[in-house]
């Protein structure tokens, strides 16, 4: 008996633990759409429509809201993730771009592009604007910090970069560059904290490196220039646009539309590792949430390329709607 108990718990240990779900969601900024993409099985399996011009997504903490910014609409589509149905539209201050939610789900913040540029903050509960924040541009991209404790904003018309405590909902500190800002990584420190900011500029192909705690930059990175080939497939402004920190915490990527690829750098030391060729104009990138697979989103080829981390290589290309954007990747509850 105790000899069949052994074997039962050997065949249950030996068994393939069951694949979870995932379903990448992609803003298509040219259409009325957001797509929803099965990446084992690379294709479209689910669209939402209605949402004109979509920019920004994020989901609620239990996977059952996504959350989608309409530039044309300017509001907040609050989405029935199961269905694809839009349950709600949230009047905003302005024209918003992108959006994040705050760590215990209980804020959404969108950034208000037109000016004079605010924060605008957006209830879970009531589905309701309850605060816009000032600041000293319109804003383009927000990100909450790991911790919980901040949300990071970039300002491109300002060449801004505002850091808001998110406990008093007001502006911690700032930094100005000399021109404007596009994507930001946040790097983590092992105690949970941030440590680094990767801030990617306009008209500049790279990026460059920012010490939390001392509010300054601290180095600038060039991208390779090769592969060449590409140059006139980018906007100059655009050079470099999508950025971001593998989950494992180990390895920075970073988008090159000047060069149609994706280069990969070692965390902490910054050390190329490689690049991956991607799509025509590679606009923004996300990860799997087991950071086995990178998602880059080609805006002018309409197609998001799936990246193996591990072996830094295109595993697939599939077709999406018009001008993919933003993309994020949620595991389904």
């Amino acid at each position: 008996m105790k000899v069949n108990r052994l074997i039962c718990l050997w065949f249950l240990l030996a068994m393939p633990s069951v694949a979870e779900t995932v379903r990448l969601y992609v803003t298509n900024s040219g259409d009325t759409t957001v797509d929803v993409v099965d990446p084992l099985a690379r294709k479209v399996v689910q669209v939402i429509e209605g949402i004109p011009k979509p920019h920004g997504i994020a989901f609620s903490p239990d996977g059952k809201r996504v959350y989608v910014s309409s530039e044309t609409d300017r509001v907040l589509d609050v989405v029935d993730q199961p269905s694809g149905k839009i349950t709600k539209k949230i009047v905003l201050s302005g024209l918003p771009h992108n959006i994040a939610i705050t760590k215990d789900g209980g804020r959404v913040l969108v950034c208000i592009k037109s000016d004079p540029g605010v924060l605008d903050v957006v209830d879970t509960v009531s589905l309701e604007r309850v605060k816009s924040i000032p600041m000293k541009g319109g804003l383009h991209n927000v990100y909450v910090t790991p911790d919980g404790k901040y949300a990071v904003v970039g300002s491109p018309p300002a060449h801004i970069l505002t850091v808001v405590d998110l406990q008093t909902e007001q502006p911690a500190w700032e930094i100005k560059f000399d021109t404007a800002i596009h994507p930001i990584a946040i790097e983590t420190s092992s105690n949970g904290s941030t440590s680094r900011l990767f801030v990617q500029l306009g008209y500049f192909h790279g990026f460059v490196v920012v010490d939390f705690a001392t509010h300054k930059q601290v180095a600038r990175v060039d991208l390779p220039a090769e592969p060449k080939g590409f140059e006139a497939e980018a906007l100059p402004e655009g050079a470099s646009h999508g950025i971001g920190i593998n989950p494992d915490g180990k390895t920075l990527w970073v988008n090159s539309a000047s060069t149609r690829c994706v280069f990969v750098y070692s965390l902490p030391d910054l050390k190329l590792l490689g690049h991956v060729p991607t799509g025509l104009q590679p606009d923004w990138l996300s990860f799997s949430p087991d950071g086995n697979m990178v998602y880059v989103s080609n805006t002018e080829e309409g197609t998001i390329s799936i990246i193996s981390r591990d072996d830094m290589k295109e595993v697939a290309r599939i077709p999406v709607g018009h001008k993919p954007r933003r993309t994020a990747a949620l595991l389904l509850p």
